[in-house]
C-alpha cells in the first residue's frame, strides 16, 4: 500500500479536527448541563428565601403573576414546607392545581374552562409524596399555551393537601401574551 504524503497529512488532520470536535461538544454540554443543575438549586434556594416560619405553601413568582407567550412552555415552581413537629414521620401530602374561576374564565378568555385546563402539560397534580417535619419539597407545573390561546389573564389555584385534610393553598394569575 503506497500513500502519498499528502493523503497522510490529509487523515491526520482529519482525525485531528474529528477529535477536537468531540472534546468540543462534550465541553459544550458539560457546561449546559452544569448551568441548568445551578439554576435549579438557586430557584429551590430563592423558595427557601420565601418561607418564613409559618408558611407552608410559597410560589415563586413577583406578584403571584406568570407571563407566558402563545406558542410557549411556562413553568410555575412552589415549595410545600412540612410544618409539623413532635414526630419523626415524614407527613404525606398530595396536591392539585385546579381553575380558579372557571365561569370566570370562560367569561374572560372565549374559551371553556377544560380548553384552559389542558393548558397544564406537567405537575396538575400528584397524589402522595412524603416529607420529612421541617423539610421542604419542590414542585413544577409545566404549561404549554396553543399559538392560538386568546390574550387574557386566568387564575389557578394550588391546592396542598395532609391526607384527607386541606393543609394549604395559593394561587397565582396566569397572563397569557403574544
Amino acid at each position: 500500500m503506497e500513500l502519498s504524503v499528502g493523503t497522510i497529512v490529509v487523515l491526520v488532520l482529519a482525525m485531528t479536527m474529528l477529535i477536537m470536535g468531540i472534546v468540543l461538544v462534550r465541553s459544550i454540554f458539560k457546561g449546559a448541563t452544569y448551568n441548568v443543575d445551578v439554576l435549579n438549586e438557586k430557584v429551590k434556594g430563592e423558595i427557601n428565601k420565601l418561607f418564613t416560619e409559618e408558611s407552608a405553601l410559597v410560589l415563586y413568582l413577583p406578584n403571584f403573576l406568570a407571563e407566558a407567550k402563545q406558542g410557549a412552555q411556562y413553568g410555575v415552581a412552589f415549595g410545600i414546607k412540612n410544618l409539623e413537629t413532635g414526630t419523626a414521620q415524614p407527613g404525606t401530602f398530595s396536591y392539585t392545581v385546579t381553575l380558579a374561576d372557571p365561569a370566570g374564565a370562560k367569561a374572560k378568555c372565549g374559551i371553556e374552562s377544560s380548553a384552559i385546563t389542558n393548558w397544564i402539560e406537567v405537575g396538575q397534580q400528584q397524589t402522595s409524596f412524603s416529607i420529612a417535619p421541617g423539610k421542604s419539597d419542590y414542585k413544577l407545573v409545566r404549561f404549554r399555551i396553543p399559538t392560538n390561546a386568546p390574550l387574557c389573564l386566568v387564575r389557578f389555584q394550588i391546592e396542598v393537601m395532609q391526607g384527607t385534610v386541606s393543609y394549604a393553598t395559593s394561587f397565582f394569575d396566569l397572563q397569557i401574551t403574544s
